[in-house]
């Protein structure tokens, strides 16, 4: 593959997952490290990336978001496993909170067809038009601010549609999952709404791909014991899994295969 090319595709990369190591890229393209830091360098150069120890993290860091659409895209198939997951822990005529973001997206996709009866209460413009035609399914859509791209709703109306009501479960998409550091978002305004969902929820749900497990992000939403059940396609023996397995949380481990594993301590 010429140079120009697995830059463009390294590129793609790391602005969809926001981090990417040398041996992993090593591997895929058949490369030496070598080959790879150099492509690292010159992406670099061209403002792109900020090259740290073993890898490179998109330039911004812990506070610059890969775009909505790259991350729709990003383990699609993972995404649809663990929402069907997500959707199995809901009981039937429950007040649910979506989450904006591609992963709540895909569990918004998956209560389709499902006859549960929900009332939903969401910020995600996306999430309420999935849902706006199911039966016996009412939409409550958060005031705020429409933010271009991700198409939810932010600021002080949206926190505040939250404190109105009282719900029953969260289902919370987020951008880094830490044994020690907890639950953290990308930006400020969608981390406040995602607080106060959480404070209106009974039981909070976390729906997140493994590339987000070991992640700490600008902004901190809640230590991990104040979530109830974290559903992943990230492999069991993980340590930020084991660490939540270790607080109390139920765990559930999905698979491409359809197959799930499961557990707490």
């Amino acid at each position: 593959m010429a140079a120009k090319k697995r830059r463009e595709i390294i590129e793609e990369r790391v602005l969809a997952r926001g981090e990417i190591d040398f041996a992993t890229l090593s591997k895929e393209f058949g490369v030496s490290e070598m080959t790879i830091r150099r492509d690292i360098d010159a992406l670099e150069a061209s403002g792109i990336v900020r090259r740290i120890v073993g890898g490179a993290i998109a330039a911004g860091g812990k506070s610059s978001e890969p775009p909505f659409a790259a991350r729709v895209a990003e383990a699609a198939e993972s995404k649809m496993h663990i929402a069907e997951a997500a959707v199995s822990l809901l009981q039937p005529h429950e007040t649910v909170i979506l989450d904006s973001g591609s992963t709540v997206l895909a569990v918004a996709r998956a209560i389709k067809g499902k006859g549960l009866g929900l009332t939903i209460v969401t910020p995600s413009v996306l999430a309420a038009l999935e849902l706006a035609d199911e039966p016996e399914t009412t939409v409550l859509l958060t005031g705020g601010l429409l933010r271009p791209g991700e198409l939810s709703l932010i600021g002080i109306d949206a926190e505040e549609t939250f404190s109105q009501y009282n719900c029953d479960v969260y289902v919370m998409g987020v951008a880094g999952v830490d044994a020690t550091r907890g639950i953290s978002e990308y930006h400020r305004e969608e981390g406040s709404v995602k607080k106060a969902a959480v404070r209106s929820a009974d039981r909070v749900i976390v729906v997140v791909d493994e590339l987000k497990l070991g992640r700490v992000r600008l902004m901190n939403i809640a230590p991990l014991d104040a979530i109830d059940a974290l559903v992943t396609d990230g492999d069991f023996d993980n340590p930020t899994l084991v660490g939540a397995r270790s607080l109390g949380v139920t765990v559930l481990c999905v698979s491409n295969s359809d197959t799930a594993k499961s557990g707490s301590q």
